[in-house]
């Protein structure tokens, strides 16, 4: 949901329909006839205060305050017809109600002011996760793609979690990955696995060499973290930070796919109607480990035709719960979504991991779907 769109929705909420502002005034109505014909020693104007209260909880405080007023009219109408305004009993009734519904008004205030203040904070964190989390291009030379992502904790919409795409001149390069832990140093690990990535997809020729420096990037984000911890050296949230990713190259003059695991799950490959999962042959460490450069890593190459569907993902999907305990299966899920576009695949997929997750995840998950369009003439 964009900010606009949620926007609206937030001021939708606060601006009450026509039939929701006819209750209290039908409230006040009500209360006020019954009170005019009921014995002298009943009293019902003490119930006149649940209209501004009631007002109070949908309205702005202008609004409150005119219920309030009409409130107390009507207590003092009901004052002049059944005794006399100055009456010591209806005198209380009419002050207590003017002070009541002052106090609610004011309570009105200070939620349509929150309410503002949380329009702005949302603002700000929205383009603060756009400019990390950036969206995908639909078309990347041969490629579609498409990318969903679904925060586990509610109201956020980034977390350790990341994907990427990056344009060369041969190809496209996608990377998913997942950081361990979560808070700000997840979001804050990921922001910087994604900036390297994009800052060093178009320098490294090979696809060994774009990991190597994103490990290091990786390990010097860490040791960056741990000066900057102010006593905390031994946070175990930073000295065991890794990134599990994987790392592709999609070249535009071959029908196929080069793949650099490291720690990550595989990926998936939807094919005539069959799901085949791309196991990396020697799959490397988690980014930040270990010392890729004295070990390079290995690069895996698999067969990517025209009509394949490529699906990423991070353990938030697969981990994901049903109220049994048992795991996602997205492997035989997604066996049934061949021949779907990205989009759609996506939608189906998200639609089907909250079904099983009963509405709610237990950790971050991330799907891309990228789809060869045409093979190399």
């Amino acid at each position: 949901m964009g900010f606009r769109q949620w926007q609206e929705e937030l001021r939708d909420g606060i601006r009450p329909s026509r039939a929701l502002l006819a209750v209290p005034f039908a409230l006040i109505a009500v209360v006020t006839v019954i009170d005019i014909n009921v014995p002298p020693d009943v009293h019902l104007g003490p119930f006149l205060v649940a209209a501004p209260a009631l007002t109070a909880s949908f309205a702005g405080p202008r609004l409150t305050a005119f219920v309030g007023v009409v409130a107390v009219l009507a207590q003092a109408a009901v004052a002049l017809t059944r005794s006399s305004i100055t009456d010591l009993n209806h005198m209380y009734q009419i002050v207590a109600l003017f002070l009541l519904s002052a106090i609610v008004t004011f309570f009105a205030h200070l939620r349509e002011r929150n309410a503002a203040e949380t329009v702005r904070l949302r603002t700000v964190a929205e383009a603060a996760q756009r400019s990390v989390l950036r969206p995908l291009p639909v078309r990347s030379g041969p490629l579609r793609l498409a990318s969903l992502y679904l925060a586990a904790e509610e109201g956020a919409q980034l977390g350790g979690d990341l994907y990427a795409a990056a344009r060369t001149a041969v190809g496209t390069r996608v990377i998913i990955g997942d950081v361990r832990g979560k808070g700000l140093d997840a979001i804050s690990g990921a922001a910087g696995v994604l900036g390297a990535f994009r800052a060093l997809a178009r320098q490294e020729e090979r696809l060994p060499g774009l990991v190597t420096r994103l490990d290091g990037s990786v390990t010097a984000h860490r040791i960056d973290s741990l000066n900057e911890s102010d006593g905390r050296p031994d946070d175990p949230g930073i000295a065991e930070a890794f990134v599990t990713a994987a790392v592709l190259d999609l070249p535009d003059v071959a029908p196929e796919l080069r793949l650099v695991s490291c720690g990550h799950p595989p990926p998936l490959l939807l094919r005539a109607d069959r799901v085949h999962a791309l196991d990396a042959t020697e799959p490397g460490p988690p980014l930040g480990v270990g010392p890729l450069s004295e070990v390079p890593p290995t690069e895996d190459v698999f067969a990517f035709r025209a009509g394949d569907m490529l699906l990423l993902y991070t353990d938030g999907v697969t981990e994901a719960r049903d109220r049994a305990g048992r795991f996602y299966p997205l492997a035989e899920r997604a066996a049934s979504w061949t021949g779907l576009g990205p989009e759609r695949l996506l939608e189906e997929a998200c639609a089907d991991l909250l079904r099983h997750a009963g509405g709610r995840l237990g950790d971050d998950a991330a799907i891309v779907a990228v789809e060869r369009l045409q093979d190399p003439a």
